[in-house]
């Protein structure tokens, strides 16, 4: 049955349930106000019976919002290490640590002849028998947070603009010397304007590790003994130096908000300030 009728019928329904109710209880057991209460709740219900034709899509929401509950997970959180080089979680009494290795790749298949793009697919191959246990190779692509570079350029700027003015304001000034500050001027905005105008990609290849303990540090020192091994095989296969994500950077594989495509309203709010003050 259509959604729409199903509504219609239910709401027509209970508007004629809280009349038969209204009529044909006696005032002994409901009182005269309680029956005009009844009574007005059937006229609202009648009313939006009809008017659900017209305005389905604003009360068919308001109806189902709580009929529907969504569990998203029943797992318990995950922290990080005090090393902060490691995720934990905790899940039927074990502690089970995460360790992600990033590696460096420099070739794009793209830029590879089919003999290379033959030797890369046999160099990935040997990859996955370096560890015995089950690991994870990963690539992600996402947006880049350019803020803080962006605002290392508008430093430069600043400065330049301030050389500049004080080299003008001299009575004594060298030519030479204000035709590189203008110049070095000229080449901050050019850079400014290149960065802030386009999106930049950034791509990230790496491996995730796990091993668990009864104890959180057996876990932690189990994960980061199977990320050395690992990393030895990394390197001696791509003839790459990897290294084990720390800090927040491990938010990038692990977080929702940081896989998100990155984009800032105070990157759009401050190019526009930078455009009328250039």
């Amino acid at each position: 049955m259509n959604p729409k009728i199903f509504m219609f019928l239910g709401l027509l329904g209970v508007s004629i349930a809280l009349l038969i109710i209204a009529l044909a209880v006696p005032l002994s057991i409901l009182p005269s106000p309680i029956k005009i209460l009844i009574l007005a709740l059937s006229l609202l219900f009648d009313i939006l019976a009809f008017s659900s034709r017209h305005y389905s899509y604003i009360i068919m929401p308001a109806l189902q919002q709580r009929s529907k509950r969504i569990v998203l997970s029943n797992e318990e959180p995950y922290w990080m290490s005090t090393s902060e080089d490691s995720i934990i979680k905790r899940e039927k009494g074990y502690f089970i640590a995460s360790v992600y290795i990033s590696i460096p790749i420099y070739r794009s298949a793209t830029e590879m002849t089919d003999l290379e793009k033959v030797d890369f697919s046999r160099q990935a191959s040997k990859l996955i028998g370096v560890s015995r246990d089950p690991v994870r190779f990963t690539t992600e692509m996402y947006l880049m947070n350019k803020d803080a570079y962006l605002q290392i350029l508008r430093d430069a700027i600043s400065a330049a603009e301030n050389d500049q003015a004080r080299l003008m304001q001299q009575k004594s000034t060298d030519p030479e010397e204000l035709d590189m500050v203008k110049g070095k001027l000229a080449m901050w905005k050019n850079i400014f304007d290149n960065v802030s105008k386009v999106q930049s990609l950034e791509l990230t290849s790496y491996v995730t590790v796990s091993a668990e303990g009864l104890k959180e540090y057996e876990a932690v020192s189990l994960a980061q003994q199977k990320a050395r091994e690992m990393m030895s095989g990394i390197a001696s296969i791509l003839g790459v130096t990897p290294s084990i994500i720390t800090g927040k950077d491990i938010l990038k594989f692990v977080e929702p908000e940081y896989l998100i495509p990155f984009s800032t309203i105070t990157e759009q709010i401050n190019k526009n300030i930078e455009e009328e003050v250039i």
